[in-house]
């Protein structure tokens, strides 16, 4: 989970991407008739685009009859919806108890200046997503980050840079 809360101005910033609208047909079918199915939307929407395209919220605003404002409202509240594509790997870096007091910090400010990206946001390739989060659950490894299923522990900056480094190297 992020540590904070989509903000208004990323709000403005909607992605609106040509995608394949037919993808949701099936979801938009599901939840025609059901009561309370903001939520399951949104996530479905987002589990098939990996975040909410402006297209594929209006779409399903119309076809459900929910007011495209609701939906977005929704999307905004939780920080579990994504309104801007994200990159091929997100890079988690654990801000927890245990983390801070290890200056984790210091490796987030590290990896912006790395990515030139800040906190939240996807380098232009969309390679990479930055987020801090609130906790890992790895508090013995100290201070953390996850990208993908795979936990780096015992970071400095440094070492979360080489990290990010190979992972791009091995791209190419």
């Amino acid at each position: 989970m992020r540590i904070e809360r989509n903000s208004v101005e990323k709000n403005c910033l909607v992605s609106y991407d040509e995608v394949d609208l037919s993808l949701i047909d099936k979801l938009i079918e599901k939840y025609s008739h059901v009561k309370g199915n903001v939520i399951p939307v949104l996530q479905g929407i987002q589990n098939i685009y990996g975040y909410l395209p402006g297209n594929a919220l209006k779409k399903a605003s119309e076809e459900l009859k929910i007011n495209l404002n609701d939906l977005f409202g929704v999307a905004t509240f939780y920080a579990q919806f994504r309104l801007k594509p994200v990159g091929k790997h997100i890079i988690k870096v654990c801000h927890g108890t245990a983390c801070h007091v290890q200056n984790a910090k210091k490796i987030t400010e590290t990896l912006m200046m790395e990515l030139k990206v800040k906190d939240g946001e996807t380098t232009d390739d969309r390679l990479f997503t930055l987020e801090s989060v609130a906790c890992l659950g790895c508090c013995s490894l100290a201070p953390v980050m996850m990208i993908g299923e795979e936990t780096y522990g015992k970071l400095t900056g440094d070492k979360a840079v080489k990290i990010i480094r190979d992972i791009r190297k091995s791209e190419s």
